[in-house]
């Protein structure tokens, strides 16, 4: 039953009639208030939320849990902006970075279905443009699983390159790999995106952006975007940094070593171009079609496809693709050090995979996606339920403690 939970039910019965759907107060004060419904099952995960407000610096955020296809936990608060004038809304979105590289997974797992084509078919068979400098061989399912080598281009690109689609998958297109594909793996931070978008394209005849709102975004009736229409800027929160922790990975800081590849490899990623030359606050950002950064999502939004994937996955429905192709998308591909991040990871095809060191909840068979500054969404096929948590105050955790005490309250609850 989706009614208040027990924690702020005293403080939902002051509220006026207009304010239906909305209830707020906290455990000692009335300071936050909380938009949404809660089903009194999960009173954790609302508690959760709250005390992400009071004491772990949460700005605006919103979160969202599926259970069986039915929407149990859909919850926001706070502000959309840093100054604190613009408040959350049921239809904020929010750059929801490497999340959209799970969405990105299921646009193109969805599009090969629709083509007949496997995904140990070879990227050049439909890019032709890709087959030069040993990446003849390269399979759609090597670059899903971030085996493919490409993790950044040698060649200087302009400062505004991730605006620029062409210049992007040419550079890419033109690129030697810096490892000898599928003998390793290492995170495709930013080219992941424009690799499965320009195979999408090649295969649909749909850019990425258009592929998303065509095939999945208009299907679930759902407001996820590589790419925000004008019309809907208004409802982007904006990003709201803390300064960087010093040395927090000086791995990936200072300048590569001259005669390591991949130490020149992962400054490249992160420095050409840098994300540092954009304003992540600007319509340029939100509008841009840069599918492994840049999407603008809410929690309502990516838990509704999670969930979606999670009841394909559990046999208890026919979804947006088959449960045979996402049963071999969620078998492990790489697994252990990540030449990249300097750090275990673990995906299957384009999704992350639960791992000890990163979970995606207690269960084991998860998949989904973290995102920059601990955004997080999966699925759990032995629910079937979907998550997500999307929020604007970017955190530098690994395991960010927002999500991990949300989780931890959506299992907790579904224990009881």
């Amino acid at each position: 039953m989706k009614v208040p939970c027990p924690l702020l039910r005293n403080v939902r019965q002051n509220l006026k009639a207009d304010d239906r759907g909305k209830f707020g107060g906290s455990k000692s004060k009335m300071t936050q208030i909380i938009y949404g419904h809660c089903d009194t099952r999960f009173a954790s995960v609302q508690e959760a939320f709250l005390d992400n407000f009071e004491n772990r610096d949460e700005i605006g955020a919103c979160v969202s849990v599926v259970v069986e296809g039915e929407a149990v936990v859909d919850l926001w608060a706070g502000y959309m902006d840093g100054a604190r004038t613009r408040p959350w809304r049921e239809d904020t979105i929010v750059n929801i970075w490497s999340v959209g590289k799970g969405i990105a997974t299921l646009c193109l797992l969805k599009s090969l279905e629709e083509q007949g084509i496997s995904v140990d078919e070879k990227v050049a068979s439909v890019w032709p443009e890709f087959a030069v400098q040993d990446k003849t061989d390269i399979t759609i399912a090597m670059v899903l699983a971030h085996r493919a080598g490409l993790c950044a281009v040698e060649e200087p690109l302009p400062n505004d390159a991730f605006y620029h689609w062409d210049v992007m998958t040419s550079a890419i297109a033109a690129q030697k790999p810096w490892w000898e594909p599928d003998t390793n793996h290492g995170y495709h931070t930013n080219t992941f995106g424009f690799l499965l978008g320009e195979i999408v394209r090649r295969v649909s005849g749909l850019p990425i952006r258009d592929y998303l709102q065509k095939h999945i975004a208009s299907v679930l009736s759902v407001d996820c975007h590589f790419g925000v229409p004008k019309s809907a800027l208004h409802q982007c929160a904006d990003l709201i940094h803390s300064p960087r922790p010093p040395n927090l990975r000086p791995g990936l800081s200072g300048t590569p070593d001259p005669d390591d590849p991949i130490s020149q490899m992962r400054h490249l990623v992160y420095n050409n171009p840098s994300v540092g030359h954009y304003d992540f606050n600007s319509d340029d950002w939100h509008m841009s079609e840069f599918p492994s950064t840049s999407p603008q999502s809410n929690a309502r939004a990516t838990a509704a496809i999670f969930s979606e994937l999670a009841q394909v996955m559990a046999g208890k429905k026919s979804g947006l693709v088959s449960r045979s192709m996402l049963e071999r998308a969620t078998e492990i591909n790489s697994d252990g050090e990540d030449l990249n991040l300097l750090r275990p990871t673990r995906f299957g095809l384009g999704f992350q995979l639960t791992q000890p060191v990163r979970p995606l909840g207690p269960s084991p068979g998860t998949f989904g996606h973290y995102g920059n500054g601990g955004h997080l969404a999966f699925s759990d096929p032995t629910i079937p339920l979907g998550f997500a948590y999307h929020m604007n105050h970017h955190g530098f955790a690994w395991r960010d403690p927002r999500n991990i005490a949300l989780t931890d309250a959506v299992y907790d609850s579904l224990r009881k």
